[in-house]
């Protein structure tokens, strides 16, 4: 097997935005891309440009229903635009659609899939996906929380159905609970499901979930590396390995870094590269060191880009 980490992207994930100041926006990709080329990492990595994901199988994760109304609302804004009317159209309060965010998100979600073919292919030894917009909020039948498609679970799910795997692992350590995620897959005892996340914090769920597929790790405010990692030593990495995944993915969410203004965690990139270690250790073990790590939040370019490179350096070796 190779020992190549694989970088996956797409140019029109940089050009889905949802206007002026909002947080979740192209200089994102931007600020990674860069870093990770300054720091000399990326000429390390397997760059691979993310192909389209077909409408087919995001049903993996999704209603038919949620995905024709997101199509729908897509060609209807694409004719706004062609008369020369608005820009973008709204899904929820936080979540905007523009010319570009459907084909965004089939090559997010794209992305994933490609990145687990690899993976499970032996072609990469694993793979970390540049993605946006993120997932992990996308539930079932519904886009929310700058997210409209859940990338990590159709991967999760594409891993257990098209590939034959019978137990995934993912992975959650975004500042904010992954509902969507948890809504996908609660249930399905083929995937276990670790989600940490301050409490109480949008999007206001997950503290008293009881699914037994399920480990939810709420933290108050302020929490620092040290408390964290002594939480993910006991609720988190016994259970992951009794579980023994045949593959991990990671919902890679950056926003709990303590110079974050979107939350109010205290992790430092010496932390993500901790977690990371941990869960490449157990990966080695049970998983042939399969693991497909997709971008969540993070809003500080420049926490985001450093954590990332912090991140990306366990996953390859360097």
């Amino acid at each position: 097997m190779t020992s190549r980490t694989g970088y996956f992207t797409h140019p029109d994930c940089r050009k889905h935005e949802m206007g002026r100041g909002h947080p979740e926006c192209p200089e994102r990709l931007d600020a990674i891309n860069d870093h990770l080329l300054y720091v000399g990492l990326l000429d390390h990595l397997s760059q691979q440009t993310a192909p389209l994901a077909d409408l087919e199988v995001l049903e993996l994760a999704h209603s038919k229903h949620h995905i024709a109304s997101i199509d729908a609302l897509n060609d209807a804004l694409q004719q706004e635009i062609t008369a020369g009317g608005k820009k973008y159209a709204q899904i929820d309060p936080d979540t905007a659609m523009n010319a570009h965010t459907w084909s965004a998100v089939r090559h997010a979600t794209g992305a994933a899939l490609a990145a687990t073919d690899a993976v499970i292919a032996g072609e990469l030894a694993n793979a970390f996906c540049a993605i946006r917009p993120p997932g992990h909020h996308a539930e079932h039948d519904r886009a929310m929380g700058f997210c409209v498609i859940n990338s990590v679970a159709t991967a999760a799910k594409y891993a257990l159905e098209h590939h034959g795997l019978s137990r995934v692992a993912i992975v959650d350590f975004d500042v904010h609970h992954g509902n969507g995620t948890q809504d996908i897959v609660s249930g399905d005892d083929r995937i276990l499901l670790f989600s940490s996340f301050q409490h109480p914090f949008y999007p206001h769920s997950g503290a008293d979930h009881n699914a037994s597929n399920v480990v939810n790790m709420p933290l108050p405010a302020y929490t620092k590396g040290a408390v964290y990692r002594e939480l993910v030593e006991a609720n988190w990495l016994p259970r992951l390995e009794a579980f023994k995944p045949e593959m991990i993915f990671i919902s890679a969410g950056f926003d709990a870094h303590k110079d974050d203004d979107l939350g109010q965690l205290g992790l430092v990139e010496a932390d993500y590269a901790w977690i990371t270690t941990k869960i490449k250790d157990i990966a080695k073990r049970h998983s042939g060191g399969r693991i497909v790590s997709c971008l969540e939040g993070g809003y500080n370019l420049n926490a985001l880009a450093r954590s990332v490179e912090a991140h990306v350096r366990v996953l390859a070796d360097l």
